[in-house]
């Protein structure tokens, strides 16, 4: 090594640390940013503002909405200490409409578990989606007759419809009122999709007779195996919402559904300890727009925004103006290609098969 040709460089080594110690910075003011879940999870009221859903179905937010009460005459709330039964007005008001027609066909009553949060957004744990009030969980598990303890409904499980093994429905388990409780929800026009477990989808296709035009709309997803997952569209008035293709016309109980039925689906994951988008999302990655309805004031009360039937519950207060934007951002940059919800607006209809998520 020549030694009398290192002061020469040490102009260029100089640089190079002050690059690395610039990149440490970054790195700690990236890491120091407040995740949006946070952020989300914090609000325990609705931003008081007309309803408006901004972004996509996993990564968005929305304001105006209202909270499903803890109890009806033909539903109850579970899991209430999550807090996540406020959804777009449409969507209660769905609930609420789905829940007495249901016992109308013969159905208990329903089980509701979770819509979305306050504000929407990120969750702390669990969905990629449920984010801008336009997704509702609701329990193949009928409502009992008596009227379930607060610790009840925080504590009680679900009954498990389908075998882990052979993913088929559990037949001593499964009820014609189960196929008429889904053929309810799928009736009305401003669902889109119910995700339920591939087994529930074949156990419809083998056994339904008659009208199965209903059946696009039951799309097959890895999970849903002790509820369905009830996705309406875009609602009017929502003009940054960001919707999903339309489902096949077909019934979807033929090439599609039988990959669920082979070894890929199920293969374990080859990256399971890839960080969860929900784990990463900043304010950066969600519309412009949530920026404004994190920070926007809370409605005056619970009560103000409970709804109760025959119209939407609104807060009284002035509201703040949600300025539009002209582009939803994306945030892609900093985000690993594993956190599968930070992906553009899907291409294809939701659910269809492919590559499993890492998340």
């Amino acid at each position: 090594m020549n030694l009398r040709s290192l002061p020469d460089r040490k102009p260029f080594l100089t640089a190079a640390l002050a690059l690395l110690a610039l990149a440490a910075l970054a790195a700690v003011a990236i890491s120091a940013e407040p995740r949006a879940k946070e952020l989300f999870g914090a609000r325990k009221l609705p931003a008081v503002a007309p309803a408006q859903s901004f972004g996509f179905y996993s990564k968005g937010c929305f304001t105006g909405g209202v909270a499903l009460p803890m109890d009806g005459p033909t539903w109850e709330v579970m899991r209430p200490s999550r807090n996540r039964r406020w959804g777009h007005p449409a969507m209660i008001a769905l609930i609420e409409k789905l829940s007495r027609d249901a016992v109308a066909d013969g159905w208990p009553g329903l089980l509701v578990g979770d819509v979305s949060q306050p504000r929407g957004g990120p969750m702390m744990t669990g969905h990629a989606s449920h984010q801008i009030g336009l997704d509702a969980d609701i329990w193949l598990t009928p409502m009992p007759k008596r009227p379930l303890t607060i610790a009840q409904r925080e504590t009680i499980s679900a009954t498990l419809m389908v075998d882990e093994k052979t993913h088929l429905v559990k037949d001593a388990l499964w009820t014609p009122a189960h196929t008429r409780l889904l053929k309810r929800a799928a009736s009305y026009p401003e669902v889109e999709r119910i995700l339920v477990n591939p087994g529930i989808k074949k156990k419809l296709c083998d056994t339904v007779t008659g009208d199965r035009s209903w059946l696009r709309k039951i799309r097959p997803f890895w999970g849903h195996d002790y509820h369905f997952h009830m996705r309406i569209g875009c609602q009017p008035g929502s003009p940054f919402c960001k919707g999903q293709e339309a489902t096949p016309d077909d019934d979807g109980c033929g090439k599609p559904l039988a990959w669920w039925f082979t070894e890929e689906p199920w293969r374990p994951n080859k990256n399971p300890d890839a960080p969860k988008a929900r784990d990463l999302m900043t304010m950066a990655n969600l519309p412009k727009q949530c920026q404004d309805v994190v920070n926007a004031p809370d409605a005056p009360s619970l009560e103000a925004v409970t709804y109760h039937g025959g119209g939407a519950a609104v807060a009284v207060a002035e509201p703040q103006p949600i300025e539009p934007a002209e582009t939803i951002s994306s945030g892609n940059a900093a985000i690993p290609a594993a956190a599968s919800a930070f992906a553009p607006t899907p291409k294809i209809g939701i659910p269809l098969p492919r590559p499993r998520p890492g998340n």
